[in-house]
């Protein structure tokens, strides 16, 4: 097995040797702009191999999701800007510092103080002259929505802007839904968009207040339904007919059928 250092020197020159005079058409004609839809990619086939629980294929995974911030490091070298070691270099410097505890003469309770001080830390360094940085400030644009709104809401929650008890963040749930309820016998449009997604924002609320990482519950109950749905489909081609054929009744027998042979949760 070969040293750390050296399977990341090997890694660099074979990029390096890619991306020069002599390497491969393909890896010299890629830019920053080009490689921003692969790296969303590796970066959920690399969650899909944590769900698989293939550690060979998270392995491989890891290695092409390394590939990327290798690969555009090497870019950004040729452009002048930065070269890997200064990537390195920064995430070495920003985790020495956002963990006084552990690198300082700082002692904390727990986890929650850790996160206190990691939030106040990362706020002073984003500060600009004496104006404070926002704690809501920085989160990618680009985040699927339920996972910057979950984002969103931890942030506040640990700066103190939280219900005590989750009663109250039901209460909030149920006003919303009377809201929607509201605004859709208004025929109001435009309120009716505004009123769903307040709805859509609490009951994130309700998921991130619980513990829950929102993004993970939805995809597992998509995956609940896929896996249903094509249960029904069989059952709808195994009988001869047409889908459009069944009334609901029926396809939902289908339905409670698939439900029913599913192990029970614990």
């Amino acid at each position: 097995m070969a040293k750390p250092e050296e399977a990341v020197e090997r890694l660099l020159g074979i990029i390096k040797k890619l991306r020069g005079p002599d390497g491969c058409p393909w890896d010299r004609e890629q830019t920053l702009e080009s490689m921003k839809s692969g790296l969303i990619e590796e970066a959920y086939e690399v969650i899909d191999a944590i769900e698989s629980g293939d550690c060979s294929s998270l392995e491989e995974e890891l290695g092409d999701l390394l590939l990327q911030i290798v690969f555009q490091s090497q870019i950004c070298e040729e452009e002048g800007h930065f070269e890997f070691s200064d990537v390195a270099t920064a995430i070495a410097d920003k985790l020495e510092r956002r963990h006084p505890h552990v690198f300082g003469e700082v002692e904390v309770s727990g986890t929650a103080e850790v996160l206190k001080n990691w939030d106040a830390i990362k706020k002073t360094e984003k500060q600009d002259g004496d104006q404070p940085a926002s704690i809501v400030a920085g989160i990618p644009k680009y985040l699927p929505a339920l996972q910057k709104a979950h984002q969103v809401q931890k942030r506040a929650a640990r700066a103190g802007f939280d219900w005590t008890h989750i009663d109250d963040v039901l209460d909030k749930l149920h006003e919303e839904i009377e809201e929607v309820k509201e605004a859709i016998s208004r025929n109001h449009e435009a309120d009716i968009r505004d009123e769903l997604g307040d709805l859509l924002f609490s009951v994130v609320n309700v998921s991130r207040f619980l513990g829950h990482n929102p993004e993970e519950l939805l995809n597992q109950n998509i995956k609940k339904f896929v896996r249903r749905f094509q249960s029904v489909e069989e059952k709808v081609h195994a009988a001869g007919r047409d889908f459009k054929e069944f009334t609901l009744d029926e396809l939902d027998v289908f339905w409670n059928e698939a439900k029913a042979g599913e192990p029970q949760s614990k």
